[in-house]
C-alpha cells in the first residue's frame, strides 16, 4: 500500500507586532467613503469580539512573500531530514505575488516558487516549480495535487508552500483590514510503501462555487475616496461569506470523513482556516451537529488571536505550531486523526483528513 506522508513542517512568523490599539488613529470610512460615526475604540472592540484577533504580524519592509515562504521550506526541509535536490515538484500557493513594501504592483515573474527553488540552490531541472491561486484554501489544495502525483507514480517527495503578505494590498480605511496579516507555513509530502498503518492522506474533498458567490471577494477602491482610482485593495463582503462558509464547509469536511471510512468520534483535531474566531467555531459546532455529536474539548486549535489571518498561511502555520509543541494545551500523537480544511476567495472550499 502506498500512502502521502507529511514528513515535515515548517513555518516564519513575522517579527512586526501589531496590536489591535496601533489601528486608534486610523480613519475608518464606510464603503461610500462616509465617516463611521463611532469612536474608534468601540469599531475596534467590536471587532476583536467578533473577530477573536488581539494582534497580528507584519512583515518586515526587506522582505516579500516568496522569502517568507523561502524560510517556511528551510524549516520543513529540515524537520523532514530531506536533500532538497530530491524533490520532485515545489507547490507554493499564495494570492498577490510579491508586492515589495510602498509599491501597488504585484511581481509573479517568475513564479514564486521558482524564486524559492532558486533560493534553496536546487540544481535538478526535474524539480517542477509552480504556483497555485485557490484563495485562502490554496496550501490545503497544493497538499491535495502532492497526494495526486504521489499517488499517479510521477513523484515521490513535494514541498508545499502557503505564503502571504496581506499587509501590503490591503486599505487602511477599511475596518476589515484589521483581520488581515502574513506569514508563510510549509510541509513535505513523501511517498511512503507497505503503509500498514494508514497513516498519511485518507481522504479529501474540494469545492469551488461561482454562481453568486465568486466575487464575495475582490479586488476594489479604496474607501477614501481621495485615493487614486487605479490602486486596488483585497475587498470582502463579510456577511455573505460568514454565511457561505456556515453553510458549506461542514458539509465539505463531512464529505471527505464519509470518504475516509473513519468515524467522527476518532477525529482529535480540526485545523481550520484561522479566518474569524466566531465564523471557524460555528462552523466545527454545525460540523458535529451533523452527526449529532457534541464538540470535544480542544478539539480546535486557534492562533487568531495573535496571528491574525494570513490566508494561506493560516493552516500550515498553525499545523506547525502544534506539531512543535508551540500552542498551549494542544498536542497531535501518532495515530491521531485530524482534518484540515478551509474556505476562501473564488469561492474555494477544501478539507483533508489524515492520520498521523
Amino acid at each position: 500500500m502506498t500512502s502521502s506522508i507529511i514528513t515535515g513542517t515548517g513555518s516564519y512568523i513575522p517579527t512586526i507586532k501589531k496590536e489591535n490599539e496601533k489601528f486608534l488613529p486610523h480613519r475608518f470610512l464606510n464603503a461610500d467613503g462616509t465617516e463611521i460615526p463611532n469612536p474608534n475604540e468601540i469599531i475596534i472592540e467590536k471587532f476583536k469580539s467578533i473577530t477573536g484577533i488581539e494582534e497580528r504580524r507584519y512583515a518586515d519592509n526587506k522582505y516579500n512573500t516568496s522569502d517568507l515562504g523561502y524560510f517556511a521550506a528551510k524549516e520543513a526541509i529540515k524537520d523532514a531530514n530531506i536533500d532538497p535536490e530530491e524533490l520532485d515538484y515545489i507547490i507554493l500557493a499564495h494570492n498577490f505575488g510579491d508586492v515589495k513594501s510602498a509599491a501597488i504592483q504585484s511581481d509573479i515573474l517568475p513564479s514564486l516558487a521558482t524564486r524559492v527553488k532558486y533560493r534553496l540552490g536546487i540544481k535538478n531541472p526535474n524539480c517542477v516549480a509552480y504556483d497555485i491561486l485557490f484563495g485562502c484554501p490554496g496550501w490545503v489544495e497544493g497538499v491535495i495535487q502532492a497526494q495526486a502525483f504521489i499517488k499517479s507514480g510521477i513523484a515521490k517527495k513535494v514541498l508545499v508552500i502557503g505564503a502571504e503578505t496581506l499587509s501590503r494590498v490591503l486599505d487602511k480605511h477599511d475596518r476589515d483590514s484589521m483581520i488581515y496579516s502574513d506569514g508563510a507555513g510549509a510541509c513535505i509530502v513523501e511517498k511512503v510503501k507497505d503503509n500498514e498503518e494508514s497513516s498519511g492522506i485518507l481522504s479529501h474533498a474540494s469545492q469551488t462555487f461561482t454562481k453568486e458567490e465568486a466575487y464575495f471577494l475582490f479586488f476594489g477602491n479604496s474607501f477614501d475616496k481621495n485615493e487614486h482610482p487605479d490602486v486596488r485593495y483585497i475587498k470582502m463582503h463579510g456577511r455573505k461569506i460568514y454565511e457561505f462558509a456556515l453553510n458549506n464547509v461542514p458539509n465539505a469536511m463531512k464529505t471527505a470523513l464519509d470518504r475516509s471510512g473513519i468515524d467522527i468520534d476518532d477525529v482529535k483535531k480540526v485545523f481550520i482556516h484561522q479566518a474569524n474566531e466566531k465564523m471557524d467555531e460555528a462552523i466545527i459546532k454545525r460540523f458535529f451537529r451533523l452527526y449529532k455529536k457534541p464538540i470535544p474539548e480542544g478539539v480546535m486549535p486557534m492562533s487568531i488571536h495573535k496571528l491574525g489571518n494570513s490566508s494561506v498561511a493560516t493552516v500550515p502555520t498553525l499545523l506547525d505550531l502544534v506539531l512543535k509543541g508551540n500552542i498551549e494545551d494542544q498536542e497531535v500523537k501518532k495515530g491521531d486523526v485530524i482534518i484540515l480544511a478551509s474556505v476562501g476567495a473564488g469561492m474555494n472550499i477544501n478539507a483533508i483528513v489524515y492520520r498521523y
